[in-house]
């Protein structure tokens, strides 16, 4: 399989806060661009800056050398792949898609499946960590699944978005990790929010004690960005709440389909329920701070 570098045309389809970030660092990259989003106005930058505007993801895709994907959830892929005029009508035998969603590790292998037996194409599931600067900076972490002569062809894909990229294994292993970095991330927020709870329920200063924490072997990405903005009081997405439920609601699918004692994931799963549940949906998973704060009489 060739190698699929610039100045070869991409198609991208989905331009939220990740998509349209990652789509720019292609373009930057001299990767030419077809772009599709529900909405054609997050197109605006974009074609600005020379991308092509696509009606339909098969109208995007047809004459790329390769396709991206960057969307919500597990059906949003599947319509974009096969529903009307989707990616699959006008995909070439060969064609690698990169699907950079978080969605369910099963339905992926299944979406890579059927490419492989009715268009002779390939699908890497590619989720990412990071966060909308890291794609602003094309330093996010890939974990991907799939074929590796396809993951081989994309490397200068990868390297327009990401610093780390980590081929873990067949079609759906990229989701499945994901999984397991949500879960790590969620079951640790919540036990750095009941221990900042403590602190200020024994009148400890939350950010000294934050800064004390991070001296030691408690130190994590969490404590140091999450509880900063919790203790900040900065709600503004960042990753929303309701996302990060999204995510714990695969992971809590993925250790089901493998048999896995996971009462931390399931404990951190149904504080995401209530976080949203509480209204806060849309503010920054960091949010979780407050719904913890008041159940321990902290206002």
């Amino acid at each position: 399989m060739p190698p699929i570098t610039p100045p070869a045309r991409l198609a991208f389809i989905g331009l939220g806060v990740m998509g349209a970030s990652m789509a720019a660092n292609l373009g930057r990259a001299g990767f030419g661009l077809a772009v599709h989003n529900r909405s054609r106005g997050k197109a605006a930058a974009l074609e600005e800056a020379g991308a092509t505007w696509a009606a339909t993801p098969a109208e995007a895709t047809r004459g790329a050398a390769a396709i991206a994907l960057c969307l919500p959830d597990t059906p949003d892929v599947e319509a974009v792949l096969f529903g009307p005029g989707g990616v699959a009508e006008a995909l070439a035998p060969g064609m690698v898609v990169v699907d950079f969603s978080s969605i369910a590790a099963s339905a992926t292998a299944g979406f890579a499946r059927r490419l492989r037996e009715e268009r002779c194409a390939f699908l890497l599931d590619s989720p990412v960590s990071g966060g909308p600067a890291g794609a602003r900076d094309g330093t996010l972490t890939c974990m991907v699944g799939g074929e590796a002569e396809a993951f081989e062809a994309a490397q200068a894909v990868f390297a327009a978005v990401g610093r780390s990229v980590t081929h873990l294994g067949p079609a759906g292993a990229g989701q499945v990790c994901k999984s397991a970095n949500q879960l790590i991330i969620s079951g640790t927020m919540q036990v750095v929010f009941e221990a900042l709870a403590l602190g200020r329920k024994a009148g400890l200063d939350p950010e000294a004690m934050r800064q004390a924490l991070l001296g030691g072997s408690a130190r994590s990405a969490v404590l140091e960005a999450h509880a900063r903005r919790h203790i900040e009081g900065a709600t503004q997405p960042g990753f929303r709440a309701e996302l990060m439920r999204k995510d714990m609601r695969l992971a809590l699918g993925a250790v089901r389909d493998h048999g896995v004692f996971a009462p931390g994931t399931a404990m951190a799963a149904q504080m995401l329920e209530a976080l949203v549940n509480s209204g806060r949906g849309g503010k920054d998973s960091s949010a979780l701070g407050e719904l913890v704060a008041e159940l321990s009489g902290l206002t």
